[in-house]
């Protein structure tokens, strides 16, 4: 209601320097007929108050919020106040540790509590999980005080993350709230069909605060439908759910709550309800046989599409030529460097038919918001692409479209988590897939800095996160590569060395000095150097330093990814039948 009074910047900080209107706020609620009424301190945390400046303000915004909402239920008997937190992570992936939310949360519920509320309600949660360690907060500061906490869902009867509605609410009376429901996100006809289909815990009490609609946007602002009628005459549907606590969220006034009063009037909810939940489906159905393709491997090329539609065929022929030479996966970037191509799928999709090899397709999270990755993800599912890498993706400024968005919904951390996800059939956001996808996962890793031991640790957390196998950028110097053997002996997952062979000087003074995450030694650059000016000489020098490291990286870690420049398959065809050889030889030997 708040918003409708043009009070700019944080809402909450109108407790300090505006408390008139908030306290006017409160009074129409009561007045209304509100049994309760909650403080506006819904965003008075660190976290949300840091955006506007007012972090060391926290304690003083609740307090005052909390005597606020106290004063104006002072004027009518039996009203009574909640102390309002509400969830941090939004529905979006969040850079808080929970140990940051958690200290944020506690901060803030000590000072609300200082104030004395009748009751503490959590509400549009997201994230089940958060709210868990919310209400064990709670409870730790104040073990007898009732707690409503209620979740957000992203779908009818379904949380974010694929938890059911009723299994959340299940979870969370065992944590020790008292009230337990849904705010937010849906409107009354929502709301109503996905507390028909949950089962109530025995003993609980059930609350449910709807929007007053869907919404709407109109002049560039979030709007809802504001049909106080309406509303009301949803509140028998409600009752007849045995909903104890009714109230409204986004778009609702005080119309709405008089209307929700004078319909509910002397009314009690029912005890008992008939609760219509759908039969499970078939759909559920075990993951695909476990791709073994990535773990059998030992020679990746890497044949990035094309700038130009033109040059198609080069790369059609390129593919065919890498299979037929012995290449186990042809892998393609995403749009690398931030220059746009031909799509990777698109492109993956005809070598599947054209070679019936199998394409390890990159995933960049520059270029997709998350619901752009998630179709995408789905889409590979459907199309077969098992293989994937998951990269962060270099940023829009260094390539040709500098003026473009670099989204970065996801880290490449949380696109590792997704598509394990979603191996479970449990997207990182939205309903259930009701079929478990079997990507194999590959993680990006850049070996080619100062801190070796800085980085491997950053890649033990993508291993964590789920990786299966690690992917490394092109590396030029046989000891840096001995040297990070050492540093991965402990790693049990497979690690493909990248090479890529220079073409020329130019080339390889290019990628020395320009291209981030790729480093030179001071041998191959004079080498290199030594070709300046013939270009075939070039490539034939490019070859020879590229087959030198190729067998290191074969003979250490048994595996390769080889990285095709501008096209010219015929350097990494080449390559392909140079690491086969070391191979077959290493095989015999053994």
């Amino acid at each position: 209601m708040l918003y409708s009074r043009d009070i700019t910047g944080s809402i909450e900080q109108a407790n300090l320097y505006a408390p008139e209107l908030v306290y006017e706020a409160h009074l129409e609620y009561v007045q209304a007929g509100a049994d309760i009424i909650q403080s506006n301190t819904y965003a008075a945390n660190r976290i949300k108050l840091d955006t506007y400046g007012l972090d060391l303000q926290v304690a003083k915004i609740n307090k005052e919020g909390m005597k606020l909402a106290k004063k104006a239920a002072a004027l009518k008997p039996n009203v009574y106040v909640a102390a309002t937190i509400g969830g941090i992570k939004d529905g979006r992936t969040s850079d808080w540790t929970d140990d940051q939310i958690d200290e944020t949360v506690t901060e803030q519920i000590v000072a609300l509590l200082s104030e004395n509320p009748d009751v503490v309600l959590l509400e549009t949660y997201y994230d089940l999980y958060e709210l868990i360690r919310a209400v064990r907060i709670v409870r730790n500061h104040h073990h007898s005080i009732p707690i409503i906490a209620n979740v957000s869902v992203r779908d009818i009867g379904v949380l974010h993350g694929g938890i059911t509605l009723t299994e959340a609410l299940k979870r969370l009376k065992k944590e020790g709230a008292n009230v337990v429901g849904v705010n937010c996100r849906m409107g009354p006809a929502q709301t109503i069909t996905s507390l028909k289909e949950t089962e109530i815990p025995e003993g609980l009490f059930l609350s449910a605060y709807p929007n007053a609609s869907l919404p709407g946007i109109r002049d560039g602002r979030l709007v809802y439908q504001s049909n106080p009628n309406y509303f009301k005459a949803q509140a028998s549907s409600f009752r007849e759910l045995g909903i104890n606590i009714i109230g409204g969220c986004c778009g609702t006034t005080p119309e709405h709550i008089r209307g929700l009063k004078e319909r509910l009037k002397g009314l009690a909810p029912l005890e008992k309800r008939t609760v219509v939940i759908e039969e499970a489906t078939d759909e559920q159905v075990e993951a695909n046989e476990s791709n073994q393709q990535v773990y059998d491997a030992n020679v990746i090329v890497e044949l990035d599409p094309p700038k130009s539609l033109s040059k198609m065929p080069v790369f059609l022929k390129g593919a065919e030529a890498l299979v037929n030479a012995g290449a186990d996966s042809i892998t393609l970037a995403d749009n690398s460097l931030a220059t746009s191509r031909v799509d990777n799928v698109a492109a993956a999709t005809l070598i599947q038919q054209k070679t019936q090899a199998s394409p390890l397709v990159h995933i960049a999270c520059r270029d997709r918001n998350l619901i752009g990755m998630q179709s995408h993800l789905l889409g590979l599912h459907t199309l077969g692409v098992k293989e994937v890498l998951a990269i962060t993706g270099d940023p829009t400024k260094v390539g040709d479209f500098p003026g473009a968005s670099s989204v970065y919904d996801l880290t490449s951390f949380d696109l590792i988590a997704m598509l394990k996800g979603m191996n479970e059939a449990t997207p990182i956001r939205g309903v259930p897939l009701g079929v478990k996808t079997s990507f194999t996962v590959g993680a990006a890793f850049n070996p080619n800095v100062s801190n070796l031991e800085k980085a491997i640790k950053r890649l033990e957390k993508k291993i964590a996160a789920g990786a299966d196998f690690i992917m490394t950028q092109p590396m030029y110097d046989k000891e840096q590569i001995k040297r990070l053997r050492d540093y991965t002996k402990h790693l049990s997952i497979p690690i493909f060395i990248g090479v890529m062979p220079l073409v020329n000087e130019r080339n390889a003074e290019f990628l020395h000095n320009e291209v981030p995450g790729i480093s030179l030694s001071d041998t191959v650059r004079s080498r290199m150097q030594k070709t300046l000016g013939d270009s075939q000489k070039g490539e034939e020098e490019g070859l020879r330093i590229a087959e030198e490291l190729q067998q290191t990286c074969i003979e250490l870690f048994g595996k390769v990814y080889i990285v095709t420049p501008f096209l010219k398959y015929h350097m990494s065809t080449a390559l392909v039948e140079h690491a086969r050889s070391l191979i077959k030889t290493s095989s015999v030997m053994t």
